[in-house]
């Protein structure tokens, strides 16, 4: 299984805790992960929809660290709705959504 399947299977299972625990409606891969392109070095990009009532700081940090716990791998955690515009395009683009 390619290392993309393998984790959005992972996040997949993992779907209704992301739910319940960190309020996360949406998730998606999107960077040198979602093109393929990916290194030894490279962290993982994550995008998120979060529901309103967890759009904390605290819960931000716990759900980047969980998901770096749960994949084994550095993650870089975005907020769908805290995209710069002139970024937006592209990232919406390449993302694939679990």
């Amino acid at each position: 299984m390619e290392k993309i399947e393998k984790i959005k299977d992972i996040l997949h299972k993992q779907k209704e805790e992301l739910k319940n625990r960190f309020g996360v409606l949406e998730i998606g891969i999107f960077g040198s992960y979602a093109r393929g392109e990916e290194t030894k070095e490279s962290d993982i990009d994550i995008l998120v929809v979060l529901d309103e009532r967890f759009k904390t700081f605290d819960n931000y940090v716990d759900l980047k660290n969980f998901l770096t716990t749960l994949l084994c791998i550095n993650v870089d955690l975005i907020i769908k709705d805290a995209i710069k515009p002139r970024l937006k395009p592209c990232i919406l683009e390449e993302t694939i959504y679990v």
